[in-house]
């Protein structure tokens, strides 16, 4: 069986055909390490982590790289202005540059490691390859690809026939496609940067070269790690779809430009994770990271899980209510994972069965929901279906519990939601704990309730849910939590009040955003002096714990004030509109949170 994948370049669900038989070789465009990466990025890395869990399922060895872009320019405008994001961190942190990279670097695979994204073979930085990329500038030059001017090098698309077949962009759509503000050296506006003369004064992150003292173009670092690592031709390249233009496509100019011939077999692209209908961006105040998801009290892996309900392909609407409906999912799948090694009888032992096992305890089936799961994979990844299966297979009662457990640990092999940890939880725990738990058992058993309770203090990390088949034991940092507070992701979530009888004399609408003395000091300049019937709407958008904390006990011990959190900012528009919504008084009062009223205001 061969694994199909949707190829960009051609736009057809192709076989993948490894150039070297039984290994693939893969290449990722991996962060610009200035700031943290947000979960929109990190969808585009879990798809190539699932890639290679596939590829390595079908008895490939995968060779994965991917790069570290420690000079950060991350669009070729910025290329053309001399700009560099990592220097503008370093610069506004106080750090030097190498130290914003190393900083962020680590971020990033930590936060990898928490999405149980496996570890690439390679990490390149860019810093450390920059002759391989002036190397690669001088054949584009020899090859008559490239021109010189005042130090800088440009690519002249003109020259690659091949131009624009990734993305579509040729004639009207590359002229549309290419931004407003040109370069005025460049003989053409769609000409790119390989190697940027350095501005004067710059002393970081600058290198001499044939050309004079500067620094690579975004496109050309890919170009020179990727066939570093892989070779002249190497098997699939992944990134998202703002990848394909211009990076991808001038990746393939530049690579095929420079040795000749085609360098990549597939191309695979991620849509965008979306937020309130528009992409996930630092820019649009939409982003979510790592650990804001552990701020709310879910497991990472909740992301992961929600990333698998949809096909990689197709735009992925992200909210936090939505991520709260897939921790809950996953708690819901641990749970029966944790009885079937409960009800197995290798619960003590990891899930992987003896040949002889399989034989006596259904091994045509185990081999029928593989061949299933096999083909799923297979057809364009489908993550999906291959999800649909684990819930299927949990609950087909003509295989015993210990096959079941047997598929889901095979099946999390690409899944990567660490079930076989979920399926040793109890054999894991500690002696003590488990003492405490069979004695539990025991006094609930002979109906001693009160015993039964007090054992419950010496579990130790495990919690502990009490059914008729026995105590099933979990870690309780692997079970999801009560939720503490009802959040909104928008506007339409409020019940509309604006069409109903005005009953309150005044609605004072506050939006909060941290800052929570100044908070505090505002609502209660507003409590001072609003009328008994007057209310106080608070829309929390995004503050810390600690700050949310104070709003709930202030609305919990004034009955006029009413407080509304939002998953994050919705920005000061959408917040009013929010307020403006649930207002109920028949005037309303629009307060930054800022203003401190120091007289009777709502006497008029």
């Amino acid at each position: 069986m061969q694994i199909r994948l949707h190829n960009t370049l051609t736009r057809r669900v192709e076989p993948v055909v490894p150039t070297h038989a039984g290994e693939i070789r893969m290449y990722t465009c991996g962060p610009t390490v200035y700031r943290p990466v947000h979960v929109g990025n990190l969808r585009s890395y879990l798809l190539a982590d699932w890639l290679r869990r596939t590829f390595e399922l079908f008895g490939n060895r995968v060779i994965s790289v991917k790069n570290i872009t420690d000079v950060g320019h991350m669009r070729q405008d910025a290329v053309d202005r001399g700009e560099d994001k990592v220097i503008a961190a370093a610069l506004a942190e106080g750090k030097t540059p190498m130290q914003i990279a190393e900083f962020y670097e680590a971020a990033f695979r930590e936060d990898e490691r928490r999405l149980g994204i496996l570890p690439a073979t390679v990490y390149p930085r860019a810093t450390a390859h920059v002759g391989e990329m002036i190397a690669l500038v001088e054949r584009l030059l020899a090859r008559g690809l490239a021109y010189v001017v005042e130090g800088t090098v440009y690519y002249a698309v003109r020259q690659f026939a091949e131009y624009g077949r990734l993305s579509g962009n040729v004639g009207e759509a590359l002229r549309q496609g290419v931004r407003s503000e040109v370069d005025p050296n460049k003989r053409n506006a769609a000409d790119f940067a390989l190697w940027k003369r350095a501005e004067a004064g710059r002393s970081a992150l600058v290198w001499d070269s044939p050309w004079g003292s500067g620094f690579p173009g975004w496109h050309i670092e890919c170009s020179a790690m990727s066939t570093k690592y892989l070779g002249e031709r190497f098997d699939v390249h992944t990134g998202g779809v703002d990848n394909i233009f211009p990076h991808h496509e001038d990746e393939i100019a530049q690579s095929e430009g420079a040795l000749g011939h085609g360098v990549v077999g597939t191309w695979v692209h991620g849509q965008h994770l979306l937020a309130d209908g528009v992409k996930m961006a630092k820019s649009a105040r939409n982003t979510l990271e790592v650990h804001e998801i552990e701020a709310l009290g879910l497991d990472p892996l909740a992301f992961r899980y929600q990333c698998l309900l949809t096909h990689y392909r197709a735009r992925l609407h992200f909210s936090v209510a939505a991520l709260r409906q897939a921790a809950e999912g996953l708690d819901h799948l641990r749970q029966r994972v944790r009885v079937l090694a409960q009800l197995s009888d290798h619960a003590t032992a990891p899930p992987r069965l003896p040949e002889r096992v399989r034989a006596a305890f259904g091994s045509v089936a185990l081999d029928r929901w593989n061949e299933l799961l096999r083909e799923r994979l297979a057809d364009d990844l489908d993550l999906p279906g291959a999800l649909a299966l684990v819930h299927a297979c949990i609950t087909d009662a003509d295989i015993p519990p210990s096959v079941r457990l047997q598929f889901i640990h095979d099946a999390d092999v690409v899944l990567g939601l660490d079930l076989d940890a979920v399926a040793r939880e109890r054999a894991d725990a500690p002696p003590v704990a488990l003492a405490a738990v069979a004695g539990h058992e025991l006094a609930r058993a002979t109906r001693d309730y009160g015993a039964a309770d007090r054992l419950r203090a010496k579990f130790d990390g495990l919690r502990v849910d009490d059914r008729a088949s026995g105590a099933l034991v979990a870690r309780a940092d692997r079970r999801l939590g009560p939720r503490s507070r009802r959040t909104i992701a928008s506007a339409g979530e409020l019940r509309d009040q604006r069409a109903k009888r005005a009953v309150r004399s005044w609605s004072v609408c506050v939006l909060a955003r941290e800052w929570p003395d100044d908070v505090a000091r505002c609502l209660g300049s507003v409590l001072r002096f609003i009328p008994a019937d007057g209310e106080v709407l608070v829309l929390d958008q995004g503050s810390s714990e600690a700050a949310k904390r104070r709003l709930d006990e202030l609305a919990a011990r004034e009955p006029r004030v009413l407080v509304h959190h939002a998953d994050r900012d919705l920005g000061e528009g959408a917040g009013r509109s929010a307020l403006l919504r649930v207002a109920r008084g028949r005037s309303v009062l629009e307060l930054d949170p800022s203003v401190e009223i120091t007289g009777p205001l709502f006497a008029v």
